[in-house]
């Protein structure tokens, strides 16, 4: 595949996750392509690398796309994908729907007339909306070489890319960094709250909880030291950092609990 092109896509779905990969794909040069959503505001998205439609009977007989990215809900998944097996056994499905599995995407789509569809299943997250999400996909069975690049080249345009051989990590993959940027973001949240009861000015308040947190996201990317290492380095013995740090991880609270929910999401 030729660097800074994108082959036709067809994208079912323009919501957040849908719109980021569809602007990631762009900025890479994407060639004449379709998307399916009958939101309104979808149609804000067209231009002449894009023609979206309501519904997928108008998408021509003609058009061949390279693969087809299911960005619905995941509740919406057994109403919809049926309309989409015609296209299976002549392209692979990528699908970034959260907790729906390969065996139930193949079963919704149906064989078709070229034979079963060939399915990767991935797992962004948000910051893929400023090209800096990490995905985690699992390619099923049947998905070649090149499909499996094809979808690697499609993940990567909106940030950095894994691949596991077996599905069920997706689960607590999910957990950690699908749901994770709302643990961060929690945190962010918090500590203008306390800026704020503390009596810092609002605007300051903010200003501090989010530079903190998105810089030391930065160092944190930049560095080759492990989290431990670095929150060591900050905490001087019997300071006040030590002193915040005793409260937070009492009985390892912090630990327990991230544990925790990360096992009830894998056996959701």
């Amino acid at each position: 595949m030729t660097a800074g092109f994108i082959p036709p896509i067809l994208l079912v779905g323009c919501g957040r996750m849908g719109s980021a990969m569809l602007s990631g794909w762009r900025e890479q040069g994407l060639t004449a392509s379709f998307a399916v959503d009958p939101a309104p505001a979808a149609a804000e998205l067209a231009g002449s690398d894009l023609a979206i439609v309501a519904d997928p009977g108008a998408i021509p007989d003609q058009f061949a796309p390279a693969a087809v990215v299911l960005a619905v809900k995941p509740q919406n998944a057994a109403a919809t994908l049926p309309a989409y097996g015609r296209f299976a056994g002549r392209t692979v499905f990528l699908s970034i729907m959260a907790g729906r599995t390969i065996a139930g995407i193949a079963a919704a789509i149906g064989p078709g007339k070229a034979g079963p569809a060939a399915i990767v299943r991935a797992m962004p997250n948000t910051p893929a909306a400023v090209r800096q999400g990490i995905t985690v996909a699992c390619a099923g069975t049947g998905v070649d070489d090149t499909q499996r690049a094809l979808c690697d080249r499609l993940l990567q345009a909106i940030g950095t890319v894994a691949w596991a051989e077996r599905e069920a990590l997706l689960d607590p993959v999910t957990a950690v960094s699908g749901s994770g940027p709302a643990y961060v973001f929690l945190l962010a949240e918090l500590m203008e709250r306390a800026a704020i009861e503390q009596g810092i000015p609002p605007d300051l308040a903010r200003l501090l909880a989010r530079q903190t947190v998105s810089g030391s996201g930065a160092l944190l990317a930049a560095s080759h030291d492990a989290a431990a290492d670095l929150r060591q380095a900050v905490t001087s013995p019997g300071g006040t950092t030590a002193e915040a740090l005793s409260v937070l991880m009492a009985t390892d609270a912090w630990k327990s609990r991230i544990a925790s929910w990360s096992n009830r999401f894998s056996k959701c």
